[in-house]
């Protein structure tokens, strides 16, 4: 994944994924295109799905129970 694309916005990324979806599901792309519009879904969908993956670990909190062990709990602001 190259530097621009970690530095893309989820909703960035997302849009240009449904577009290049979009151009896949017309079928009006050469094989060359075609294949090249596939790569750039999958780095795209990739990075989609780190981020939400990055999101979900700042809402959740990682604490210790009683018995030492480690649970996560859904991020509460008002704590």
């Amino acid at each position: 994944m190259t530097e621009t694309n970690k530095q893309m916005s989820f909703e960035a990324a997302l849009g240009e994924l449904e577009k290049l979806v979009q151009e896949l599901e017309r079928g009006q792309l050469d094989l060359d295109d075609a294949i090249s519009a596939y790569e750039r879904g999958t780095a795209l969908k990739e990075l989609c799905r780190q981020k939400l993956a990055d999101a979900q670990m700042r809402v959740e909190k990682l604490s210790v129970n009683a018995a030492g062990e480690p649970r996560v709990e859904p991020f509460d602001p008002s704590r």
